[in-house]
């Protein structure tokens, strides 16, 4: 029963990741004891992320919620901080469980786009800077989750058309398992690996533009509405104040962009291979001879439903989570999907996704209760106003590489209106610490998925075991851009405040 019991605890993760985490179950408690909350809380977080860095190994969602889990039963955090931490999350939530979803229903109309466009543009470095800059531009006024959602689905896309193909199927065929790659034929193995780096390095290119366009508007993460309600700032005041950082660093990073596909660094630069263009060229040239007027209504539908949820979005009517809800009954009423088990699928990529990040916003909690990053934000706060801006941008860049982006602003931002409310500092040096805090959480964080919602949205998708995209493969990949992007905001926040 003990050899049964072990080979089914993490199923098929290997045996030493079993003993890691068996390790820290039973190591934290002890440590509770012998250390107190604040050491053994940050061994928590250091836990948490190396179940992120082994996500390809086991879902994070099984080791990490144990760990979550046994956080409240030691008394790191309390049912009621976990709570309160996942309710002021609760929109980013909608937005998973039905924007998702609403995604997944326009993934004909998407495939059908993108494909005319791969087919286009010949140019790696053009596809590659287009990437960049539309993910980059959609991010100002939509959520970087839906923008990440909508990069997946296409990536999924292509890579489900040609993986068929190489293993003997149709480029139709609903039912092959295209995470097997063992009836791919030997000759397209060479090839299958070159797409998937190919498809690697615009996944990365697409996240990144989110967090380029995120930082600019007050829209474009969560952490802007509320750095903008504290500075009563409106929409075209929060472009102003952030534009002599955000827009130096956009042409940075789309410079990056340009010199990792030119020079093939770190994992950038593969070309589309001929075979799987020839392949997407079929398929497409396929696809418009057997499209019927059925087919071809589909797509508008799916159109105009993509074209009201971009306004609505940008206009902000409602709750992006319930904006995609509205788009999951558009699409599914005119289109004819009336089979629950066919809606059901669309919630099949979110859902884990989902509790993964409840899980998150237990640690979270134990950030917050036991006080992990006071020190940090009370050195900060000590320093010569001369310096505290590029220092305050330093330190929220560096807290949000371990933990939410959302959660180190809402922190930072809290401490220093506290500070001008009690008259230590004044106007002006609020409004520069609100510039930094900004840009440090959304620039810098790119460095890692734990900081962008996106990059952990990535790294735990669908797409991501398919193209070999682990934690590692996407620090290595940010690299270039999180050194470029983060020095140039540095600079533009040493020479503006």
């Amino acid at each position: 029963m003990i050899d049964a019991l072990w080979s089914n605890f993490l199923g098929t993760s290997p045996p030493w990741y079993k003993r890691a985490i068996l390790a820290f179950l039973i190591f934290n408690p002890i440590a509770m004891v012998l250390v107190g909350g604040f050491v053994t809380g940050w061994l928590l977080v250091l836990e948490f992320i190396f179940t992120l860095a082994m996500a390809l190994r086991c879902y994070p969602l099984l080791p990490g919620g144990l760990l979550a889990i046994e956080s409240v039963i030691i008394g790191l955090t309390s049912p009621e901080s976990v709570r309160s931490e996942t309710f002021a999350n609760f929109p980013v939530i909608l937005l998973l469980i039905f924007m998702v979803a609403g995604i997944y229903f326009m993934r004909e109309g998407l495939l059908f786009t993108f494909t005319k466009i791969l087919l286009g543009v010949r140019s790696k470095l053009a596809l590659a800077v287009a990437f960049v800059g539309t993910s980059a531009f959609l991010s100002a006024f939509v959520d970087a989750l839906t923008v990440t959602a909508v990069i997946i689905a296409v990536a999924l896309g292509f890579y489900a058309v040609y993986h068929r193909v190489a293993s003997g199927f149709t480029p139709h065929d609903e039912d092959h398992d295209y995470t097997d790659d063992g009836k791919v034929d030997v000759h397209n193995r060479e090839t299958l690996e070159n797409f998937r780096s190919f498809l690697r390095s615009l996944l990365m290119h697409g996240a990144v533009g989110t967090a380029l366009g995120g930082v600019c508007t007050m829209v474009g993460e969560p952490q802007n509405l509320l750095i903008a309600s504290k500075m009563g700032w409106d929409f075209s005041e929060f472009f102003v104040w952030m534009a002599p950082v955000t827009m130096p660093v956009l042409v940075v990073g789309l410079t990056t962009c340009v010199a990792v596909e030119r020079l093939r660094l770190f994992g950038y630069g593969a070309e589309l291979p001929e075979p799987v263009r020839e392949i997407l060229a079929d398929f497409d040239q396929r696809e418009s001879e057997r499209r019927t007027k059925v087919d071809h209504a589909r797509i508008v539908v799916q159109g105009i439903a993509a074209v009201l949820l971009i306004i609505g979005l940008a206009l902000h009517v409602a709750e992006v989570g319930l904006l995609g809800l509205v788009a999951i009954v558009m699409q599914t009423a005119m289109n004819g999907v009336v089979d629950e088990r066919r809606i059901g699928h669309a919630f099949e990529d979110a859902l884990p996704f989902t509790a993964l990040l409840v899980a998150f916003f237990v640690i979270v909690a134990v950030i917050h209760d036991q006080h992990l990053f006071t020190p940090a934000i009370d050195w900060v706060l000590s320093l010569d106003a001369d310096v505290r801006p590029e220092m305050f941008y330093l330190a929220n860049g560096l807290l949000s590489t371990i933990s939410d982006n959302v959660f180190v602003a809402t922190i930072y931002i809290n401490e220093v209106n506290s500070a001008f409310q009690t008259g230590a500092i004044d106007r002006v040096q609020l409004e520069g610490l609100a510039v930094a805090i900004n840009a440090g959480t959304n620039i810098t964080s790119v460095a890692t998925p734990n900081g962008q919602a996106a990059f952990l949205f990535l790294l735990t998708s669908s797409i991501a075991p398919l193209v070999r995209l682990s934690y590692v493969r996407i620090v290595v990949m940010a690299f270039p851009y999180t050194v470029a992007m983060s020095v140039a905001g540095f600079i533009c926040i040493r020479l503006y405040l």
